[in-house]
């Protein structure tokens, strides 16, 4: 299994629940197709660089797993197929990567305690 890292942005007209509702599908594809989810995050909405969609804005979501990588393939036919997804970005992480997202992860767990 190799770990990889997926970044997509939602469209900003959604509700919080609807927010959390799509985040929780995409969740779901990947444990139902055997993926383990290591990390989760919520950047929240966010300025996008330029208009996508005449949008400016949009809800920013990553997501950190292990899974095979017929996986892979599930999970952006999914995203191609939901209109609440403007963008996404799904790649595979090295070991350098990987101990990298780790350290990350611990120092915002050490930020958090404090």
């Amino acid at each position: 299994m190799n770990q990889y890292e997926t970044v997509f942005i939602l469209t900003p007209v959604l509700s919080d629940a609807q927010m959390k509702e799509a985040v929780d599908k995409f969740k779901g594809i990947l444990t139902d197709s055997g993926a383990e989810i290591i990390n989760e995050e919520n950047w929240g909405l966010r300025k996008l660089a330029y208009p996508i969609q005449k949008k400016s804005t949009g809800f920013y979501q990553l997501i950190e797993f292990k899974a095979a990588p017929t996986v892979i393939d599930t999970l952006e036919v999914n995203f191609r197929r939901d209109e609440r997804v403007i963008r996404f970005l799904t790649f595979k992480m090295d070991k350098y990567g990987a101990e990298y997202a780790a350290k990350r992860r611990n120092v915002k767990s050490a930020k958090k305690e404090d």
